[in-house]
């Protein structure tokens, strides 16, 4: 089983084509290429990312350090790092089913409110991890959630994620996907773990109709439309049940003081009577039949845009990536700098002051 391979010191000294036999491409994650590898020694699945060095190094030790930091079931788990030729290869637990992007992706639905309860049941236990250890993930959407093959959900790609001890201060910080950023994110006026709550709400969501709120206009103009809008709710409210609309009327209040924390949602009526995993089976099993016809490669999907899918119709260039058409290297400047959109959907601040969130303060002060 990959879940218990240890790569000792004498694996992690070799060259990796030594070790592993690359199988194919998944995908793309932030900074770089996902691919499906074999351990040759214990035939053992894994995922394996590859980094181009001219990337941020800084940035790429970061996300190496956060996952390796990290040992819940329900993040993805680390096993090492080689150096070949330009790229950085990250040895990663793979996940055979694909993001919950993917699965409606393929099966071009989505998911039912018992089916949703039990993958955000998952999601909050991994985001009650992360925040129990003052780290948090900001980037939060159905594309960054993996479902093993037995249906466990897995909070994933942490090319983005932060460290609550620092000062989140660097020049070009990544911070999140737009249609998902919680408003003091896009506002600029600090940020702690309830963004990952308020990003967990619009999952939902996604979960529920395919795509995100304002998924029909412009990521630039998203993102001065979640600040000054109200929050934002189920298009058809009435078709769900009382207990998931007040859930998401939870994640999303617009001050995150009034959000609850991850540990508190696991006590939601919602979360708290979620199915079992096994509500997952029809799921899982349509799915995984779908990646062994047509792998899960977005680019062999050639109509990933149906109305169900969560893929956006529009009339920009599309990167399927959990339902972002993004326009790439779109700019618009501002007094606090310059917000860039990468090829991934991901918005970077660049800005040559100094940001320090006010969160800090509380890890900084007696009570």
């Amino acid at each position: 089983m990959a879940a218990n391979l240890v790569l000792d010191e004498a694996a992690l000294k070799k060259a990796p084509e030594e070790v592993f036999d690359v199988l194919e491409k998944l995908g793309e994650g932030s900074y770089g290429s996902v691919f499906k590898a074999r351990h040759k020694d214990t035939q053992s699945i894994l995922a394996v990312k590859q980094v181009p060095l001219e990337n941020d190094l800084q940035d790429i030790i970061k996300e190496i350090s956060m996952i390796k930091e990290c040992d819940s079931p329900f993040i993805v788990k680390y096993y090492g790092s080689y150096f070949k030729d330009t790229d950085l290869w990250i040895i990663m637990e793979f996940c055979g089913a694909g993001s919950v992007a993917d699965v409606m992706r393929l099966r071009r639905k989505v998911l039912e409110e018992p089916e949703i309860a039990c993958i955000l049941q998952h999601a909050l236990k991994g985001l009650s991890y992360l925040h129990s250890k003052l780290k948090i993930h900001r980037d939060i959407k159905a594309g960054n959630i993996l479902l093993n093959h037995e249906g466990v959900a897995k909070l994933a790609d942490f090319g983005v994620a932060g460290q609550l001890s620092d000062a989140m201060a660097k020049r070009n910080t990544v911070i999140g996907t737009p249609f998902w950023m919680a408003p003091e994110v896009i506002q600029e006026i600090g940020y702690d773990v309830k963004a990952d709550i308020w990003s967990l709400g619009i999952t939902a969501i996604e979960m529920a109709e395919g795509r995100p709120p304002y998924a029909e206009i412009h990521p630039m103009r998203a993102i001065f439309m979640i600040p000054t809008k109200p929050p934002p709710t189920l298009s058809e409210k009435d078709k769900f049940s009382e207990s998931f609309n007040d859930f998401l009327a939870k994640c999303l209040k617009k001050n995150p003081a009034e959000r609850p924390t991850a540990a508190e949602l696991l006590e939601h009526p919602f979360i708290k009577n979620a199915p079992p995993i096994s509500v997952l089976s029809k799921v899982m099993t349509e799915a995984l039949a779908l990646i062994a016809e047509k792998g899960l490669n977005p680019d062999d999907d050639e109509d990933a845009s149906g109305e169900a899918g969560t893929v956006i119709p529009g009339t920009t260039k599309s990167y399927v990536d959990a339902a972002t058409l993004v326009d790439s290297g779109t700019m618009v400047t501002g007094d606090s700098g310059t917000m860039v959109m990468g090829e991934d959907g991901t918005m970077k601040l660049s800005s040559d002051g100094t940001y320090k969130p006010q969160f800090l303060s509380r890890f900084g002060k007696k009570a």
